[in-house]
């Protein structure tokens, strides 16, 4: 009896272990923060700040290979086991379309502003995964040297919708950045990303400063991107949560991945504007126009709000 209560305590101690496994760079072996985890079913999630997740068994039972990836470099596959403690990724420049280096620009300019355009519309909103990416094109302002100082984010907070058992929130957020490749977003071009988080306190617009950055629009344009990380605790790191939900159907068990708030508006916009998505541990990572080809189940396609209608302010230089 002993021997049986014995065996039975290891089994679930095994089915149930938590392991931290840290991301690092094959070269200097430092951290690679907000690192992407795939688990090779169309699901995922992120390593935090310190290149850190902890894979559970008790969360992700079916789950025995991970895909490790992030951008500059090359994505490595591994099988889950006890022993594993870190995980290193070899560079690769050559995923960089070029690395960004920029001075501080003197000369005289002037301040522009591309407005953002939001709404309190809850059912005209997209709602947020961490699977999901949003990118929108910036071009030059009248051809002119343009610098983004900040970018305009439309986001809802649900406000009108606390009664309803709305709470407090904060969701970390990463900026990338794109080529214009034919007019969709192309290699990854090596600004350094931004993580920021939004509170429910923030509603319709949120106002984000990279002035320190020295983002510069390419002659052909640049796409910047929105992408969900988490819910961040209340020390501002990422929350390491289980990030899709099991719902019972007549097909069996379908894993719905969950939404994060806040919620983030679309518009009708204009005939030319477009707004990219992908959801990154789906399609290879492809990029695909906001529109009927994406989803012509989609509500906020059908109501005709394709377009996330990011703002920004500029510097113009003469």
């Amino acid at each position: 009896m002993k021997y049986l209560l014995s065996l039975l305590f290891f089994i679930v101690c095994i089915n149930n272990y938590a392991q931290d496994i840290v991301i690092i760079d094959g070269m200097n072996n430092e951290p690679i923060p907000f690192a992407t985890i795939s688990f090779g079913d169309g699901l995922g999630t992120f390593a935090d700040e310190d290149g850190r997740f902890s894979f559970s068994r008790k969360k992700y039972a079916d789950i025995d290979s991970l895909f490790i990836s992030a951008i500059g470099y090359t994505e490595k596959g591994i099988k889950i086991d006890s022993t594993i403690q870190s995980v290193s990724l070899k560079s690769e420049v050559s995923q960089l379309s070029e690395v960004i280096v920029s001075a501080p620009k003197e000369g005289k300019f002037k301040m522009r502003k591309l407005k953002a355009e939001t709404h309190t519309d809850v059912f005209a909103c997209w709602l947020p995964t961490v699977e999901s990416e949003i990118a929108i094109l910036f071009k030059k302002y009248e051809n002119k040297t343009t610098q983004i100082t900040t970018l305009l984010l439309p986001i809802n907070a649900e406000r009108e919708y606390k009664s309803k058992g709305k709470g407090k929130f904060a969701t970390i957020f990463r900026l990338q950045y794109y080529a214009n490749n034919a007019g969709s977003p192309g290699a990854p071009i090596g600004y350094e990303n931004v993580i920021f988080s939004i509170s429910e306190k923030v509603d319709k617009v949120f106002e984000l400063d990279v002035t320190n950055k020295s983002i510069f629009i390419p002659e052909n344009g640049i796409f910047i991107s929105i992408q969900v990380l988490g819910y961040a605790d209340t020390n501002g790191k990422l929350v390491d949560s289980k990030k899709y939900r099991e719902i019972k159907t007549a097909r069996g068990i379908q894993k719905i991945s969950t939404s994060f708030r806040p919620l983030l508006p679309f518009v009708k916009g204009a005939p030319n504007q477009t707004t990219f998505v992908r959801r990154i541990f789906f399609n290879k990572k492809k990029w695909q126009v906001f529109d009927r080809n994406y989803n012509k189940n989609s509500k906020l396609i059908q109501s005709g709000n394709k377009y996330y209608a990011m703002g920004a302010e500029f510097k113009v230089y003469e």
